[in-house]
Order: structure tokens, then C-alpha cells, then sequence
């Protein structure tokens, strides 16, 4: 363990890091939202880009300052590093100039909003399991069962906390974790005591958890546009006899009108198509910039052109797909844009997409010796190593006509908006 060194305009840090054998340090002290620092990531990929014209001009603004990108959006923060939807992640993703920060929004059991990915991920994304608390998670711990004879997994260790089952005051007792966890574990120490190998960078052991409000100034405070997305609940609707999907969706939107955020900078998100619509209807001002999370798989049949017509006329404008719906190789294995992509922008919608560095390493086609890959699948045939992330980013600006771009570690979609000076 050590603490890390903060940058020169920094406080010290408030939490321990592990660093291994990767060379990324990032201060999660608060910054000087004009201050960007990239860390060496960018540069080490752009090392492994095979020589082109895109890596010829990636190469003549290395040394070109940087500045913050709305292109570029901290998906839950910097979590290829640090701990999810935690005060420290949004500090680094904002250090790596991410423009655009998003909190997934869940509630508590009084109806407090906070930042998290899944309403029930406690478990993995927080050390709930080692507090009192955990008397309140749905599923206790249970260990792996193993075949004795064979090594086989029968069932995986696992668990199951929510954020429904706690109030907003024992909600922020907690602290947050990466979201790594040994699912062949027998005791709960083990459990929680696992790593990923791709993410050796470095690792936050630990984070300040946000609520959804606390997260809206610490935004404003940071200088960026705001990507929050209202989670799908895992209770019974309406919560508590009157806490109703509409109701839901209405809070979200009334924290941001109580603390004076003007609408242009905030992008509320959903998987939900209804979500969009009630927020077009009853609160139009943030209604027209919000985005449908469309999380249709990459093998799915593309609708004809009058379906994405139809959403334009209900007054979206956004959709936000992942990265496979978009990007597809041609029979010479060039990244080109999908049909649609192009149907999409035909119709005069903007596409959002997600999410870059959620995956593995690179090597020769494959991610973690493995050929499939929900986030990069389809492309992998022409990806040779990291480096070519740049090209999937180049494919997505250039020929899907994406507008931002989520990602993990947001530093390398900042670095190619700088160098193309995009918004």
C-alpha cells in the first residue's frame, strides 16, 4: 500500500492506492478543473499504433495542451481505476478531462436518489459485507461450490445487497470498491479480495459514495455537463405505495431544478423509452436533451429508416447505442460505420455511444485470450493491440458521426478530441 503524491496544485489525497507494475497515477484530492492531466496511458497506446495517417496525427499534438472534452464522458467516473460513482473516480475522470461525468441514479428505502450502476450492486461495488449493514442484503454471502474432483464451478459465490433496503444516512456509511470479485471463493475475505488483471494500473482500494444531489454540485464545481441515467428499479412499482416509475423520473429532474443547473448542460439518460417521453412531456426544457439508451445487441435486425424518423418526430434527439450497433468490419476488415449508424443520422439524431475501456487486454484479435467481447466483439478481427483502440475511436467520430463517447478511463477519447479539436 502507499499514498500517492498528489498533483503539485492538489491537497493530499484522502485514500490509499495499490499501484503495481502500470505507470498511470492520478490524484483524486480535488484539482483545478482547468488543470488536465492525462497520465502516460495515451501515449503508451499511441506507441502501439501501428504507423498511418492517424497515428501521424495523433503524434503532432502530443505535445499540445490539453483541455477538457464534452466529447469525452467518465462512464461512472474513471472505474478502469477507481472505484465506481465515487467522489475519487469523478475527481480522476475530471483530471483526465472528460467534459461530460454521469451518475447512474438509483434510490434508497426513504427515496434518497445516489449514484449507482445497479440498484442491487452493493455487494460488489461497495464493503457492505464487512459492516453491520450486510444484515440488510437480500442474499447473504454464500460460497462457491466446487467439485472436489474436477475443480468444476457448480455455483458461484455471490450475494446480493440493495440500495432499497437502506436509507440515504446508512447509504453513505459505506465506501465504495472496484467491482472485482472471486466468484470460485469459499470465504468472504477472499471474495472481496480479487483483482483483474487488465486493470493492474492501478486500483483505488476504497471511495466516497455520492448521492445523486451531492454529485450535482461536485459537477458544477468541476466545470463539466452532467450525463445522469435513471436506473431501471429492482422493487415493485410504484416503491412504498406511491413512489411511481413517473415520480421517479420527476425527482431526478427536480434535483437539478433545485440547486439552479441549467438544462442545456444536463443530459438525462434511459433505457426506458417511457422515461424519454415523460420527460419530454412534463419537463421539456431537459427533455430535449435526452438520451435513449438503446441497448440492442450488435446481431439484432437494424430497423428500416421510418423507425428512426418516428423518434425524431416525437422530439428525440439523441440515441445512445453500444460501440458494435455502430461499427462493423468490411470485407477487408476496415472498420465502417452499420446501417444503423446511418439511418440514425439520415433521420437527424445524434448518437452517443459506450463504452471504451471496459474491456480486456488486446492481443492479436483477441481480449484476455478470448474472441468475444460484448463492448468490442465484432471488430475484434482487425484489432491487433490497445493502440488500435484509437482506431475504433477515429471510426466512431469519422464514420459513425458520434458525438461523445463513454469511457472508463477517459484520457484517450480527451487526448483524440484535443488533437481534432472537437467540442
Amino acid at each position: 500500500m502507499l499514498s500517492i503524491s498528489a498533483f503539485p496544485h492538489c491537497a493530499a489525497p484522502q485514500i490509499e492506492l495499490v499501484k503495481t507494475a502500470g505507470p498511470l497515477e492520478f490524484a483524486t484530492a480535488p484539482h483545478d478543473p482547468n488543470q488536465i492531466e492525462l497520465g502516460e496511458r495515451p501515449f503508451a497506446l499511441l506507441d502501439l499504433l501501428s504507423p498511418g495517417l492517424l497515428r501521424s496525427e495523433l503524434e503532432a499534438c502530443r505535445d499540445t495542451p490539453v483541455t477538457k472534452r464534452r466529447f469525452s464522458i467518465g462512464h461512472r467516473g474513471a472505474p478502469r481505476g477507481y472505484p465506481e460513482h465515487t467522489r475519487e473516480g469523478y475527481l480522476a475522470a475530471a483530471a483526465m478531462g472528460a467534459g461530460t461525468l454521469e451518475c447512474d441514479v438509483t434510490f434508497t428505502s426513504d427515496k434518497v436518489l445516489v449514484c449507482r450502476h445497479s440498484q442491487c450492486d452493493l455487494a460488489t461495488t461497495t464493503n457492505i459485507l464487512e459492516t453491520p449493514l450486510a444484515e440488510t442484503c437480500r442474499e447473504a454471502f454464500s460460497p462457491a461450490i466446487i467439485d472436489s474432483s474436477t475443480g468444476k464451478l457448480l455455483r458461484p459465490a455471490q450475494a446480493k445487497c440493495c440500495t432499497s433496503e437502506i436509507t440515504g444516512a446508512e447509504f453513505e456509511q459505506l465506501e465504495g470498491r472496484v467491482d472485482v470479485v472471486d466468484r470460485r471463493a469459499e470465504q468472504l475475505s477472499d471474495f472481496l479480495d480479487a483483482s483483474a488483471s487488465w486493470r493492474e494500473d492501478i486500483q483505488a482500494t476504497h471511495g466516497e459514495l455520492m448521492t445523486h444531489a451531492e454529485s450535482i454540485q461536485l459537477f458544477r464545481s468541476l466545470g463539466v455537463e452532467m450525463t445522469p441515467e435513471l436506473k431501471a428499479p429492482e422493487v415493485e412499482m410504484p416503491w412504498l405505495g406511491d413512489f411511481t416509475q413517473e415520480a421517479y423520473a420527476r425527482a431526478m429532474i427536480q434535483e437539478y431544478r433545485d440547486a439552479g443547473v441549467q438544462a442545456e448542460v444536463v443530459h438525462p439518460q434511459s433505457f426506458s423509452l417511457e422515461d424519454v417521453r415523460f420527460w419530454l412531456r412534463e419537463a421539456p426544457e431537459f427533455g430535449r436533451n435526452a438520451t435513449w439508451s438503446d441497448d440492442r445487441k450488435s446481431y439484432a435486425v437494424t430497423p428500416n429508416a421510418d423507425y428512426f424518423e418516428a423518434l425524431a418526430a416525437e422530439g428525440l434527439r439523441t440515441l445512445s447505442p453500444p460501440i458494435p450497433v455502430l461499427l462493423t468490419l468490411d470485407e477487408n476488415r476496415a472498420i465502417i460505420a452499420t446501417q444503423y449508424a446511418q439511418r440514425a443520422r439520415a433521420a437527424g439524431l445524434d448518437l452517443v455511444t459506450w463504452t471504451l475501456e471496459r474491456s480486456g487486454r488486446i492481443d492479436s484479435g483477441m481480449i484476455e485470450g478470448g474472441n468475444k467481447d460484448f463492448y468490442l466483439g465484432p471488430l475484434l478481427p482487425a484489432l491487433d493491440n490497445e493502440g488500435d483502440l484509437y482506431r475504433v475511436v477515429d471510426a466512431l467520430y469519422r464514420e459513425a458521426g458520434v458525438r461523445k463517447i463513454f469511457s472508463d478511463w477517459p484520457a484517450i477519447p480527451t487526448y483524440y478530441a484535443n488533437c481534432l479539436d472537437l467540442p
